[in-house]
């Protein structure tokens, strides 16, 4: 699965008003692996910049005089995004702003360019109901380092949104992987999934690299950490 992870910063709250887009950030991921791969444009609002959206990410209208209009950088953003599920935390207000950019542009909404739009605030407060799910709160609360962010910036958002995703989702109940081809509704709906003889298969074993060795060590002592030193599976077994 190709993911894009995004975010924008603005001159305001409301785009039907005349607000725009003066940054934006996408960070590409595929099968849970950040590629390294990301696009980074600063933008040309014309317009001024309101005192309120300048202490928010410190983007001054004499900074951002030089810099591309959204015109001019869409067809390049379309096509990093093509095809993708994008990632956004309170993805309404920020596809709510390209869409009216996309809009100015005579060009067709995200979601007949994306494969879906994916909102981790919903998530997050699905997961931890009654509380703060800012993204820096996030971050607290699943130990994502974001102590080098001072001001909202639109790449650095998008990178911690990453981290902050691969820690929301990596506690599923279930490695079962809905895939239609292969599996089907049973009595009362609930999913069946079809037995596989793994005798037929000649499966190479795959020694790990020393680095991959290394990150490896690095997300049990994670997990450790996360489960306050209750993991199992590395204690030595009774007699």
């Amino acid at each position: 699965m190709r993911q894009i992870f995004f975010d924008t910063e603005t001159t305001g709250l409301n785009p039907e008003s005349g607000d725009r887009v003066v940054d934006i950030g996408l960070v590409e991921m595929v099968n849970r692996q950040l590629t390294g791969r990301h696009l980074h444009f600063y933008l040309n609002p014309e317009r001024d910049m309101p005192e309120e959206a300048f202490r928010v990410h410190g983007l001054s209208s004499e900074f951002l005089a030089d810099k591309p209009k959204f015109a001019q950088i869409v067809d390049e953003f379309l096509a990093f995004i093509e095809g993708a599920e994008l990632v956004a935390h309170n993805a309404a207000f920020d596809v709510g702003f390209i869409n009216a950019e996309l809009k100015r542009c005579g060009r067709a909404p995200l979601h007949e360019c994306v494969d879906n739009v994916l909102d981790t605030l919903l998530m997050a407060r699905d997961m931890f109901p009654g509380k703060a799910n800012s993204l820096d709160a996030l971050c607290r609360r699943l130990e994502v380092d974001n102590s080098n962010r001072g001001l909202h910036g639109a790449v650095k958002d998008a990178e911690l949104l990453a981290e902050v995703y691969i820690r929301l989702t990596r506690g599923q109940d279930s490695l079962v992987i809905d895939d239609s081809a292969s599996s089907s509704p049973g009595q009362g709906g609930e999913l069946v999934v079809a037995a596989i003889d793994f005798s037929a298969f000649d499966l190479p074993v795959i020694v790990p690299t020393p680095e991959e060795l290394a990150l490896h060590d690095k997300v049990l002592v994670d997990l450790d950490k996360a489960s306050g030193g209750k993991r199992i599976w590395q204690v030595p077994a009774t007699a």
